[in-house]
């Protein structure tokens, strides 16, 4: 069985939210909806793992990534690394990234490389865990 570990997902639109996963590609891919790339913006050890073909399949604008890296299109998430893995995120990692990510970005258009976003609230992600009432099965 594969290890756990914690990432930060930020799907477009949304707050970004912790999760545990399975440190497994067909995981990865589940969350991201497809081939994965990595990127490594920052000079800390952590990756932002993408869909490498979000913007070719029209995926809704995420968010923007400094470094010349314009931006993101559909859901990623951001782990840590090791020297040859990805990892958890650290809890100071965690809580840095949530609020770097935390507003969402609308894709106004595109200056030269760099988009041009406006920042909105995001929604909220209910949770998963919840179970909804069935609806009445009134005669």
């Amino acid at each position: 069985m594969a290890e756990q570990i914690n990432v930060l997902v930020v799907e477009p639109g949304f707050a970004p939210y912790e999760k545990a996963i399975a440190d497994d590609y067909r995981e990865m891919q589940k969350i991201v909806g497809g081939l994965i790339t990595a990127i490594y913006p920052y000079e800390e050890p952590v990756a932002i793992v993408a869909n490498d073909e979000g913007i070719l399949l029209g995926m809704d604008f995420n968010r923007c990534v400094e470094g010349g890296y314009g931006g993101i299109f559909g859901p990623f998430f951001v782990c840590g690394l090791t020297e040859d893995n990805f990892c958890s995120l650290t809890t100071e990692q965690m809580a840095r990234f949530k609020q770097k990510f935390h507003c969402a970005e609308i894709l106004l258009g595109v200056r030269g490389n760099e988009p041009v976003t406006l920042k909105v609230q995001p929604k909220t992600k209910s949770q998963p865990n919840k179970q909804k009432k069935p609806p009445s099965q009134e005669r």
